[in-house]
């Protein structure tokens, strides 16, 4: 079975009414990323980015998994997918995927802010402060903030060299190390960019620009690679 890796971003969850990470006032959601999304402002205002994230949460749970989600698990029919997402959403996982990996974490998951191993599934929308793990520290999103480590960006390094093709969906490829992982599949592997604005894509691989929303798009995409395989 070929191995198709897909790398996507803010852009596929946009569609489904996710609103993108950084929009070009340099706003969230109409905070500024400094206020709500780094470990300085948990420090200064955990109240503050526990109400920021509990309203992301409420918003995710609120969206469903759009066309270009449904078609990526219709690859499983006949490749290897594994899906490596630096969104924080589980549309994802709502919409059948079931090899996934997420670079900056899953915000349907609590964890310590003692002991980042200790998760915890949540079965409401909102994290409340005062609400703590078994080790008695206060329970935070599990999302990784500007200024922490990625830390499945390792597993993703080593994957990359084993895809046989590589679809990037929905992302500007400017957050890093996410935006490294490109550099590192081989060179001989097509690449398709799925972007209603393609970035610059800086790599010498066989590249497949398709400028077209991904709702659009990556069914038709989808439909094309079953067909020849």
């Amino acid at each position: 079975m070929k191995k198709i890796i897909v790398l996507t971003g803010a852009g596929i969850s946009a569609e489904s009414g996710l609103k993108t990470f950084r929009d070009a006032d340099g706003l969230w959601e109409g905070y500024a990323i400094e206020d709500v999304a780094t470990p300085e402002a948990w420090q200064r205002n955990p109240a503050l980015v526990q109400q920021f994230y509990n309203e992301r949460r409420r918003s995710v749970l609120a969206a469903q998994p759009n066309a270009a989600h449904l078609a990526l698990k219709k690859l499983e029919e006949k490749f290897e997918v594994l899906i490596i997402t630096q969104n924080i959403d589980d549309l994802h996982e709502r919409a059948g995927s079931s090899n996934m990996m997420h670079l900056h974490g899953e915000i349907v998951y609590a964890r310590s802010s003692q002991n980042p191993a200790l998760l915890y599934k949540l079965d409401k929308p909102d994290i409340e402060m005062g609400e703590l793990c078994e080790l008695g520290s206060q329970l935070r999103p599990h999302v990784v903030w500007f200024g922490e480590a990625v830390p499945m960006i390792t597993k993703a390094m080593h994957e990359m060299p084993l895809a046989d093709m590589v679809i990037l969906i929905g992302s500007s490829l400017v957050v890093y190390p996410a935006a490294g992982l490109l550099e590192l599949a081989r060179k001989e592997v097509p690449v398709y960019v799925v972007d209603p604005k393609i970035p610059e894509v800086r790599i010498s691989n066989p590249l497949i620009k398709i400028e077209e929303k991904a709702s659009l798009a990556v069914p038709l995409l989808v439909e094309k690679l079953l067909k020849h395989e």
